[in-house]
């Protein structure tokens, strides 16, 4: 350790769009916490996640690699990452930081076929597969529904407390459609815990080391569960779905499928949806889950502020700070909701923002940045190298000029874009899809202009990007 090795704090949520925060345009809640923390630091109007998928971007995120190098790149199939590939935890451990996780991991696929409606199935092997990471400590709240599928730290609690019963039965609920009250005090929802012991652990720090440390909100991820006590902070009347009714008329959508309930659609809404169609959802429906997402996200904001306090209050102002998410959600905009095979920007662009340590001045970045850039930073502030990332500081990403395209990847998906057009391949099974979208001519992104000869240059110019990034990596 140096004394210039600061203290690091991230923190992330899970499905968080970027437009949900007052910091970035939304009327519907107030988020002052972040709010103030973007007042101290830059705040990224173009930063992508490099999946859609939660398992793909968060081990981008913890490597600074691109799924296809660091090999994890499906939220279904059992593939660890490498012990041998560099992590956010161990490089940091060993340049002598304390590592520690408060909340969801989720780098291993989750056995959805074993999750059953009456029970809480044990979750050890997993809890022990993510310290290995690195971690030495961990607080562990692999998700909503994780939690009551198997018996995570959170879920212990839950079932101490004598509320997991409840939790477990309203998610598996097929009526609710995702969408209910969190049955319980709004202290124990998943998002309270997290937070509390967020702050327990910073309170309690008393270690010689710098302190690395990601709290991980697994809200406002489905199910949509805020606490009823939170509605209050919403004002529905300022919210507006962003839906075209022919959008979907055209079979090359990536989407069309979803929206009509074939059997080759593939989002997260379609599960609970009438006949698995996201077009029979009916607009009350879309009210109270995007009532509820909005609920969330203030509860989560109510927490950050109490972290953001006590890091003050233990460490100073020798501290950086990240708040970013793994990615975003559709939220009832196309009429769908889930980020699966999404890269509308509702999904691909997150919010991130970052005060570094010893600086307080408010600064607003349009520089393209994305998740693989997390830990070059979080490295580079502590002095340590970080060559072997695809990512690059996010000081440095500015003074470039920032990433000329951005990527997103995951089984079967793969997408670019360079700000102004982006090029959208799904390959999965029977299905395949190429959707090229005009973002200046069509920033709602209703159109597929694949076919428009007078966009075949650019459509070239992305193919070959995509072509040449996965070159550099089967054809070293």
């Amino acid at each position: 350790m140096t004394n210039s090795q600061p203290h690091i704090i991230l923190i992330t949520t899970d499905e968080l769009r970027k437009d949900a925060l007052s910091c970035y345009g939304n009327s519907v809640i107030s988020t002052p916490n972040l709010d103030r923390l973007a007042n101290q630091g830059i705040q990224f109007n173009r930063a992508y996640t490099n999946s859609p998928w939660c398992l793909p971007s968060r081990c981008s995120l913890i490597t600074g690699l691109y799924p296809h190098n660091n090999g994890s790149y499906s939220n279904f199939r059992d593939i660890p990452l490498d012990a041998n590939i560099p992590n956010i935890y161990s490089t940091l451990n060993g340049a002598g930081y304390k590592t520690a996780h408060i909340g969801k991991c989720h780098y291993a696929p989750v056995p959805y076929s074993q999750t059953r409606p009456d029970t809480t199935l044990p979750y050890d092997k997993f809890r022990e597969y993510y310290c290995s990471l690195g971690m030495d400590h961990l607080a562990l709240q692999d998700d909503k529904q994780v939690s009551v599928w198997f018996l995570d730290d959170y879920a212990q609690e839950l079932n101490e407390a004598g509320y997991l019963e409840a939790y477990r039965n309203a998610t598996w609920d097929k009526s609710k459609s995702k969408v209910f009250e969190f049955p319980g005090p709004a202290e124990w929802h998943p998002d309270s815990w997290v937070g509390r012991k967020a702050r327990e652990y910073v309170d309690n720090y008393q270690n010689q080391e710098p302190l690395f440390m990601w709290v991980s909100f697994s809200g406002p991820h489905y199910p949509f569960d805020a606490p009823a006590e939170y509605f209050d902070r919403v004002d529905m009347s300022a919210d507006q779905r962003i839906v075209s009714e022919n959008e979907f008329d055209d079979p090359s959508r990536i989407h069309s499928a979803t929206y009509h309930g074939l059997p080759t659609g593939s989002i997260d809404g379609m599960g609970v949806a009438p006949d698995h169609a996201t077009k029979n959802y009916s607009e009350s429906y879309w009210h109270d889950l995007r009532r509820s997402y909005f609920a969330n996200v203030a509860q989560i904001d109510d927490y950050v502020g109490r972290i953001l306090d006590s890091v003050e209050e233990r460490f100073g102002d020798n501290v950086l700070i990240i708040f970013t998410a793994d990615h975003g959600e559709m939220l009832g905009n196309h009429g769908l909701w889930g980020k699966n095979n999404c890269a509308y920007e509702d999904v691909w662009n997150i919010p991130l923002i970052v005060k570094y340590p010893e600086s307080n001045s408010s600064q607003v970045s349009e520089e393209k940045a994305m998740l693989v850039d997390i830990l070059p930073t979080c490295l580079n502030v502590a002095n340590v190298d970080y060559t072997f990332c695809d990512g690059l500081p996010l000081r440095e990403r500015i003074q470039s000029g920032g990433a000329e395209y951005v990527f997103a990847e995951g089984e079967g998906f793969i997408a670019v874009s360079d700000g102004t057009h982006k090029l959208v391949r799904v390959a999965q099974g029977d299905r395949s899809h190429t959707e090229l979208i005009d973002l200046e001519s069509d920033p709602h992104e209703f159109i597929n202009r694949i076919a428009d000869p007078t966009l075949q240059s650019q459509r070239v110019s992305l193919q070959n990007q995509l072509i040449d990034l996965l070159m550099q990596h089967s054809l070293k």
